[in-house]
Parts: structure tokens; sequence; C-alpha cells
């Protein structure tokens, strides 16, 4: 089993900063892909941006504003998130791709923090 735990989420004024960060632990074997999505209220879930070691992914609302890392040594993941607009707020999701130590693969999800940007 493999569980994610997010952490970073929070209340912000518009044009502010938050980094949100996601550790990804137990049975891995390798972390194929990882990435964020959120969740906002009356809306689908949406990628935000993902990022395997063959390519990085942005939504287009977000480029230019957020930027997604990884520490492989650390099963962690990223998002730095600058220039933030009332239509950020959402829950954020972490979510990976992992083959565990069983060779299985699988999609994960984290318990979700929320980001609420607010004057």
């Amino acid at each position: 089993q493999v569980q994610l735990v997010e952490s970073g989420g929070g209340l912000v004024q518009p044009g502010g900063s938050l980094r949100l960060s996601c550790a990804a632990s137990g049975s891995i074997f390798i972390i194929r892909t990882m990435g964020w999505y959120r969740h906002a209220p009356g809306k689908q879930r949406e990628l935000v941006a993902t990022m395997s070691s063959e390519s990085t992914n942005y939504a287009d609302s977000v480029k230019g504003r957020f930027t997604i890392s990884r520490d492989q040594t650390k099963n962690t993941v990223y998002l730095q998130m600058s220039s933030l607009k009332f239509e950020d707020t959402a829950v954020y999701y972490c979510n990976a791709l992992v083959i565990d130590v069983r060779m299985f693969e699988s999609d994960y999800w984290g318990q979700g923090t929320q980001v609420t940007v607010a004057s």
C-alpha cells in the first residue's frame, strides 16, 4: 500500500504565494508520475500540473505562475504557486502513478489540501 500526505495549503491574498508538498510512502518500487489536481466548488476536478521523467505538463490557467518539482530521493512532489488569483481557490489533490514492490501499477490520491485566495 502507498500513502500520499499533502501539506502547505492555507489562506493567501491575491498575488500571494504558497508552496504545496506531497510525500509518498509505503511499498514503492518506483513512482512514474506525480502531480497535482484541484477541485473547486461547482467545477470538475482538473489537472494542475504533472511531472514524469519524460515530461512536465501544466494547465494553461497556471502556466507561468505555478512550478512543479520533484525530489525523487524523498518521493516528494512540490507545487510552488505564485501570483495567486481568486479562481485558484480549490482543494488541491496530490496524485501519483506508482509501481509497487509487487510490480503492480496503481494510481494513488492524497486526502487534499485547501487553498483559499481571498482579500
